[in-house]
């Protein structure tokens, strides 16, 4: 099985889509006995089309059961600002914004009140499916040595009983951990100038939104190998 694990893209569909289309031009070469196309979170949030990515992975996984897409802090955080507005949460402080407004809604966050109508408008103009869709967001996956999430692992707790929370916001006791995990683990969320490829962990995130950058694993059999896409810087 080949298995592409794609980094954080904060609302940067020009850059997935180019994404998309190098792996297909593989597969399509190539010819794979299998294959999975693995999104490991951070959909939404500081880049311009938020809705966008949103809508063309929820379209994605409808094509194939093999694109799987897992959650990250900031999907969650989209969806707990759709459940009631908070004008200092996560949403509301790192990327909300842009969010919104590619659902065509420009929300004030200075005070709770335009918060609130901010949020209204919001409500209506997010499809019920996209909100679907960010709900239903798996945590992790695991394909032979690899384990998938978006930020990473406790340490010494085992791979089908980690928390949720720190799957999706852990950085400290994960990324500075020297020994060995049960698997290899491939996540975002921490963003670096270049992928960081280590004998326990594999981070992909290169801050697309800001880079231009869209970085991906590709782990085909014993070979292992990055794969990017470049475009605009901050577009």
């Amino acid at each position: 099985m080949r298995i592409y694990a794609i980094g954080d893209v904060h609302g940067r569909r020009d850059l997935l889509e180019m994404m998309h289309a190098q792996i297909e031009s593989e597969l399509e070469r190539d010819a794979p006995a299998d294959w999975r196309i693995i999104h490991l979170g951070d959909y939404v949030d500081r880049g311009p089309d938020s809705k966008g990515v949103v809508q063309f992975l929820l379209e994605a996984e409808k094509r194939d059961s093999r694109i799987i897409s897992l959650a990250g802090n900031h999907d969650r955080g989209f969806l707990d600002f759709l459940a009631g507005p908070e004008p200092d949460g996560l949403f509301a402080r790192y990327g909300g914004k842009e969010t919104a407004l590619s659902y065509g809604v420009d929300i004030d966050f200075t005070n709770a009140e335009p918060c609130r109508k901010g949020h209204a408008a919001l409500m209506d103009a997010v499809p019920a499916d996209h909100v679907t869709f960010l709900a239903d967001l798996l945590y992790s996956a695991s394909f032979g040595d690899f384990f998938f999430c978006h930020a990473g692992i406790r340490p010494g707790i085992p791979l089908d009983r980690q928390d949720s929370q720190d799957l999706i916001w852990i950085r400290g006791e994960f990324l500075n951990y020297p020994y060995l995990h049960p698997k290899v683990v491939v996540h975002g969320h921490t963003p670096h100038d270049e992928p960081e490829v280590m004998a326990n962990r594999v981070n992909v995130d290169t801050l697309a939104y800001k880079s231009g950058i869209l970085t991906a694993l590709v782990i085909d059999g014993a070979q292992k190998r990055i794969l990017s896409v470049t475009g605009d810087i901050s577009a």
